[in-house]
């Protein structure tokens, strides 16, 4: 059941006060076990809180989202609040704004709680490249939350927050909710503005919710889903009906990219895992095709050129001189030199080098323009076979989850462990995780626009495990 309708029943029946469940919710906040808090937001949270009290004991009707706790991953501008990315070069920077998704939260009445710990600038995959310290798995405290979006996957796995907005450039929605058993959706690129989300890369940045339930998805998807003024790649969008959700798809057609499944690099048992899930969609009646895909390296290489090149661009205005902590040099020269090398962590100041190098001279044309014509390619597969299925399902991840501090110095091993995710970014199509199908979740993708189609088959999956 959703959760969100079940404390609005209770609220509405005055079973509960919103400021006694927002207290509840900010103590757990505080003592911050998991390492997910990055600031916690009690004075705006019990402010609101109140609100949303009187209105009820006046016997005024609330919405559905009205009272509803949440979190905020801490690249999200919220006016008033600290936003730092997780950074020492933002650590004390106050948001002049709010992002247009987090607006229309605050506008349908949701509480904010938290800004939440991730990667620094999104730059990561398991939430340890962040100067709050490493954020701590929900189910086993010794394995990585994943990354970027941690802090939130976390919150509400522990619930100490009934949803959170993330953020997914390559899977940092997806993978974390993999990794602490809830939901998490990337949304078609565009259907949710990206105004207020500090940019990573930007052609691939897409504001997303996770979640314990499905129906939980879609409230907040309907809520935050719409054409933005303030960001031109944004889209108009049709409502996901929720009455759909329960209801058996009929006639979807299913693939998998064969390739994914019999690479050397996945474990075996979440390969024998995955298969075991095919198998039980044919046995409930639905045809399951195999597909040819591009391989995982080429997917992950393509990737990371472009988002270390956008990334780049991204954070060359992070200089001290108008956003930051300046560190004071000799010269000019020195001082932006200085600042960027002492604020940023290493892995962004890696992302950014590799991306400088990407769009250098004499570079551009033989890998950036290189991995531009490859990610046309991988869009015009991903058309073709939207022709052939309705739905592909995949691994979210190759291996399992990896504890504290096996991969923080290890890159490599990080960014291979976004290779089944990547894909479905520079294809720009919606993708949720689900909590089952392999020890780190299944994706459920769609062709553009297909959230509902794709949460409606999510929910069929949810039945047959």
């Amino acid at each position: 059941m959703s959760l969100i309708q079940k404390i609005h029943n209770q609220l509405v029946g005055k079973e509960i006060t919103c400021t006694a469940l927002v207290q509840e919710k900010l103590n757990l906040l505080r003592e911050n076990k998991y390492n997910s808090v990055n600031v916690v937001l009690d004075e705006l949270a019990l402010e609101a809180a109140a609100k949303v009290d009187a209105k009820i004991n006046n016997g005024e009707e609330i919405g559905l989202l009205e009272g509803i706790p949440f979190g905020i991953k801490d690249v999200y501008m919220v006016q008033g609040t600290y936003t730092s990315a997780s950074s020492d070069l933002l650590k004390n920077y106050k948001s002049a704004y709010t992002a247009t998704a987090i607006q229309k939260l605050l506008d349908a009445g949701a509480i904010p709680m938290v800004k939440e710990n991730c990667d620094s600038f999104g730059h990561g995959s398991s939430s340890e490249n962040t100067v709050f310290g490493s954020v701590k798995n929900a189910i086993n405290t010794s394995l990585v939350a994943g990354g970027s979006s941690g802090g939130s996957a976390v919150n509400v796995a522990a619930e100490y927050t009934v949803f959170s907005i993330g953020g997914d450039t390559g899977g940092s929605i997806r993978q974390p909710a993999g990794y602490n058993k809830i939901y998490g959706l990337k949304p078609t690129y565009g259907r949710v503005s990206r105004f207020g989300l500090m940019a990573y890369a930007s052609s691939t940045d897409t504001v997303g919710p996770l979640a314990k339930s499905i129906e939980d998805i879609a409230i907040v998807m309907n809520v935050i889903s719409g054409k933005d003024s303030k960001d031109q790649t944004s889209i108009a969008s049709e409502k996901i009906e929720t009455s759909v959700l329960t209801s058996k798809p009929n006639g979807v057609r299913v693939g998998y990219f064969k390739n994914f499944i019999e690479n050397d690099a996945i474990d075996p048992v979440i390969k024998t895992q995955f298969l075991a899930t095919l198998e039980k969609i044919k046995e409930a009646g639905y045809s399951v095709e195999a597909l040819d895909f591009f391989d995982a390296d080429t997917l992950v290489s393509t990737y990371y050129t472009l988002a270390m090149a956008e990334t780049a661009s991204n954070l060359s205005r992070l200089d001290g001189t108008n956003y930051g902590e300046r560190v004071e040099g000799k010269n000019l020269k020195e001082t932006y030199m200085v600042t960027r090398s002492e604020n940023f962590t290493e892995e962004t100041q890696r992302r950014i080098v590799g991306g400088n190098q990407v769009l250098s001279q004499g570079f551009s044309d033989a890998i950036y323009l290189k991995g531009q014509q490859l990610r046309k390619e991988i869009e015009a597969a991903f058309e073709s076979d939207f022709d052939k299925v309705d739905i592909v399902l995949s691994p979210v991840t190759p291996s399992s989850v990896p504890k504290i501090g096996e991969v923080l110095n290890n890159p490599h091993a990080m960014y291979l462990s976004d290779a089944y995710t990547v894909g479905f970014s520079l294809g720009q199509l919606p993708t949720l995780t689900c909590p089952f199908g392999t020890e780190t979740g299944i994706q459920v993708t769609g062709a553009k626009n297909k959230e509902q189609k794709i949460l409606q088959f999510a929910n069929f999956l949810n039945q047959v495990q």
